[in-house]
């Protein structure tokens, strides 16, 4: 099974829809959302997903109640750290942060003893795939956003062989600098 992974949108629309469409093109059956959506401007475009959405909140999402609103038909959207299950039965931990994913590790049971399997965090806006020394997946998928790296990316989990991809999106053109008069 295949299951996409975005975070850090921080209000980018368009690259919210160019997420929808690459999830929806590659036919993943889950999507999830590791935090700071930041308003309710980004909620539309998920409802075009062809599968489920589960989305944690970020340390940035302003309009949480509009957000909240909006997400009550695309899909459940919670506190982390939150312990989702794929269909096929992959055990996932999603976190915004790293911190809390470590904090709540220290009480999950190893992967072998029904504890997660992928761990999703975000936050840095840099993209990373590792695995820890109980043989976890961690799975950062960078920024869906790219207004800080200018280089916009998701992530796809293949829950067989519990390997990662980084998808790059279009890279945003040159930022904007503003001369000194």
């Amino acid at each position: 099974m295949l299951v996409g992974i975005f975070a850090d949108a921080h209000d980018h629309a368009d690259n919210v829809r160019r997420t929808v469409r690459f999830f929806n093109e590659t036919g993943v059956g889950l999507v999830l959302f590791a935090g700071d959506l930041v308003s309710p401007l980004v909620v539309p475009p998920l409802r075009k997903l062809n599968c489920p959405l589960v989305a944690c909140w970020g340390d940035n999402d302003g309009n949480r109640t509009g957000i909240a609103g909006g997400m009550k038909i695309v899909g459940p959207v919670g506190e982390p750290p939150l312990c989702v299950t794929a269909p096929d039965g992959t055990r996932f931990l999603l976190c915004h942060q790293l911190s809390e994913a470590k904090t709540a590790l220290r009480e999950c049971p190893p992967p072998e003893e029904g504890g997660p399997q992928v761990v999703v965090y975000a936050h840095t806006h840099r993209h990373a795939v590792a695995k820890d020394s109980a043989g976890r997946l961690l799975v950062n998928p960078g920024e869906c956003g790219g207004w800080v790296s200018r280089t916009p990316s998701v992530a796809v989990v293949e829950t067989v062989s519990l390997e990662a991809k980084i998808v790059p999106l279009p890279q945003l053109g040159p930022a904007v600098v503003i001369e000194p008069v």
